[in-house]
């Protein structure tokens, strides 16, 4: 018997009828044998709606007290639709019950909208499984030492499934979206992206972090940290398709990397849309100097992404580096009002219309010129690089957004990605 935890996202979890195919499906697998673990995100669109009715009535305030009543709000989403899918499990005659993650517990630190989880006691649940039940656990959320609800941030449900899987040693978890499985890139993009059979865990950790939606990144790193097999795969097949052929579906995200390694040089191409290039011009090139300028953008809890200096001759440097698209107007401000007079630069600058592209493979590590082959596929395509940054396993290149998708193509095909044609 094996132990299994399902995770499904709010469009798998938007309707009566979704809701009723779910509750069909984790049927399926447990009349199999398996021990399942449910962890359900609200509905499609109930966050964004609670959240909204909070803006009404008053706007956004940086005070603990907010934060803690949003909390409170923004769990009943994932609470709502844990029960409905335990009431769908019922009507289906599989004995389920649903448990907030209070009730777990699930034990977080007290960062309210953005926790993080400490432990798990699974005592509860593991008492259920044995029981015959299908436990249901709401995703996204948990419960600090002061007993206060919290939540772990956008897309916590999957951060949510993974430590689940990981506190009671789950043979996998799966993580059913809308899409049936990690694509070469975005396929809205790229019509001939092709869906990966299997990709490593520090691949797909690049992924999530370079702009790929599939999953939230914090999931990709629990999961590598406590080695929990994971599988990407789609709930819109149909409920009652062959159950091994549903386990072998979708995309294995996996640890054993050592057979890839002499083959795809790049595994993927990721982009990131939401960027912003910030530049203090005119800076005295000294010890010191870049920590003066991004410490007071880090007690901002701004994130830094791509950084980037250069040094002139007459002993001036030009610093540059990326920042959310959110966080860019207010990254202005702060190092016009703090850092500009401090230091004596010559001036702030930024440009709100860059995007990042990335390519992403376990293959680099063994061949070399492969960051060379993309600067010339984007030379080729006439698309300036404004910046750089690499790792072993990725390199990616800051350009203008307006060249995105002619570059994403561009490399995509260059790199052997494309689906073959018949």
């Amino acid at each position: 018997m094996s132990l299994i935890v399902h995770k499904y996202g709010g469009t798998s979890m938007g309707s009566p009828e979704r809701i009723r195919n779910v509750a069909r499906r984790v049927t399926k697998w447990a009349r199999a044998g398996h021990q399942i673990v449910v962890v359900p995100s609200a509905m499609s669109g109930e966050t964004n709606r609670l959240l909204g009715l909070a803006a009404e009535l008053a706007p956004a305030r940086a005070t603990t007290e907010y934060h803690r009543e949003l909390d409170m709000l923004a769990a009943t989403g994932e609470q709502a639709s844990s029960a409905l899918l335990a009431i769908a499990l019922q009507a289906e005659g599989m004995p389920s019950v649903s448990y907030a993650g209070w009730q777990v517990p699930v034990r977080t630190d007290s960062s309210h909208t953005k926790a993080r989880i400490e432990s798990i006691d699974d005592q509860r649940v593991r008492a259920d499984l044995d029981a015959g039940r299908v436990v249901i656990v709401t995703g996204f959320q948990g419960i600090d030492e002061l007993g206060n609800i919290t939540t772990l941030g956008r897309g916590g449900s999957d951060t949510s499934a993974v430590a689940i899987a990981a506190a009671m040693g789950a043979d996998e978890c799966l993580i059913y979206t809308d899409v049936d499985g990690v694509y070469t890139t975005d396929p809205r993009v790229v019509p001939a992206a092709r869906r990966l059979t299997t990709v490593s865990f520090e691949e797909m950790l690049e992924m999530a972090s370079l702009g790929s939606k599939v999953l939230q990144i914090r999931s990709v790193e629990f999961a590598g940290k406590y080695k929990v097999p994971m599988r990407v795969l789609s709930s819109f097949t149909p409920w009652d398709i062959d159950l091994a052929e549903e386990a072998q579906s979708g995309t294995l995200i996996t640890f054993e990397e050592d057979e890839k390694m002499e083959q795809a040089v790049v595994s993927g191409i990721a982009f990131n849309r939401g960027e912003a290039k910030v530049s203090v011009l005119g800076v005295p090139d000294s010890p010191g100097m870049a920590f003066r300028i991004l410490g007071p953008v880090a007690d901002a809890n701004i994130e830094v992404d791509v950084i980037i200096q250069n040094i002139s001759k007459d002993g001036k440097a030009d610093f540059s580096f990326t920042v959310s698209q959110s966080d860019f107007a207010r990254t202005l401000d702060l190092l016009r009002e703090t850092v500009l007079p401090e230091l004596g630069a010559k001036e702030v600058v930024g440009d709100p219309n860059i995007c990042k592209v990335s390519i992403v493979g376990i293959g680099m590590r063994s061949h070399v010129g492969v960051a060379s082959k993309m600067f010339r596929v984007l030379s080729e395509e006439g698309i300036n690089i404004q910046m750089i940054s690499t790792s072993e396993i990725k390199t990616s290149v800051v350009i203008d957004e307006k060249y995105l998708e002619l570059a994403v193509r561009a490399l995509h095909t260059a790199f052997g990605l494309d689906q073959e044609t018949a």
